[in-house]
């Protein structure tokens, strides 16, 4: 099969490359799946889990990338709940190889069905905007009904999903972000939108969660915001500052298949609209990794057409 790997962590994006690989090996309560549509993380080059397992041994070639959407192929021994021919999305687990390939080997409890009318492009944007932007809201920030949050980054791809998502939970939502983004926050349903270039940050105050995607001197800043009993919630770094009489969090997202379904049921309702930007093919994934200015939305690498496939 045809995959994207690194092989030297020192060459970063120069080592990343288009090879053929193994068809992976369907482990006790895997799945392999038939990979269409997936999404990475631009960041991942940097995260130790690219280059080594879980005992800290080399595994390179690794394949990056670990939020997709596809068909089951292959069950491994002792899998349930999921069958061959079956549409699903999910996260594949940060020590193992990833989704940019034509075939990945999964935990099936990572992993969520997919209806029939999700285009695999659009699901494969969700997994890790969703699951993250749930658990930092609600899971970690206790998030309720008339409280109000303030979401940094809110038209971005994590950011964007926890406004909706706030919305509908009956919360006031302030976003923040570049003035590019204005137009998109305020279309998701902010009730107010900070410049983070132009406006004042201190003039917010009384806030219940502060949910964090951008770290440094905002995340830092971010802290005297926070009401008494409230909760600083942060994807980047552990807090350096804590909010006076509140709490501060730190979290990496967990797979979580319920959570996955209820998400792609809202999506099915309309409830929900995950921010895809780009899509382009598998070979063109080594450049989609490079810095620079993106385009809006979760970029989306497409691995194959929707339909299943035979070993290769």
């Amino acid at each position: 099969m045809q995959a994207i790997t690194v092989r030297d962590r020192d060459a970063g994006l120069a080592g990343m490359s288009l090879t053929d690989m193994p068809y992976p090996h369907a482990a006790e309560n895997d799945v392999i799946v038939r990979v269409h549509a997936a999404g990475f993380t631009p960041g991942e080059l940097d995260w130790p889990a690219t280059w080594t397992d879980r005992a800290g041994r080399d595994r390179t070639p690794s394949v990056p990338g670990h939020e997709f959407s596809g068909v089951v192929v292959e069950l491994g021994y002792g899998t349930t709940g999921l069958s061959v021919g079956q549409r699903v999305f999910g996260l594949a687990d940060w020590a193992r190889d990833g989704t940019l390939a034509e075939y990945t080997a999964v935990e099936a409890r990572n992993l969520a069905p997919l209806p029939a009318d999700i285009d695999h492009t659009v699901a494969a944007a969700l997994p890790i905007s969703g699951l993250t932007a749930w658990q930092g809201l609600f899971d970690h920030g206790r998030l309720t009904t008339g409280q109000t949050v303030l979401i940094h980054g809110a038209a971005g791809g994590v950011g964007s999903i926890a406004v909706q998502l706030a919305r509908e939970a009956g919360a006031r939502v302030i976003g923040t972000g570049r003035a590019s983004g204005r137009d998109r926050a305020l279309a998701l349903g902010v009730d107010a939108f900070i410049d983070l270039q132009t406006d004042k940050l201190e003039g917010v105050d009384d806030v219940d969660v502060v949910f964090d995607v951008i770290g440094g001197d905002i995340l830092d800043r971010s802290a005297a915001l926070v009401r008494a009993g409230g909760t600083l919630v942060s994807i980047v770094v552990p807090p350096t500052v804590q909010p006076k009489d509140g709490r501060a969090i730190f979290f990496v997202v967990e797979p979580d298949r319920a959570r996955l379904a209820d998400l792609a049921t809202r999506l099915r309702d309309g409830r929900l609209k995950p921010l895809v930007g780009a899509v382009r093919p598998l070979t063109e994934a080594p450049s989609a990794f490079a810095p620079g200015e993106r385009p809006p939305g979760k970029m989306i690498i497409r691995v194959t057409e929707d339909r299943t496939g035979d070993r290769s």
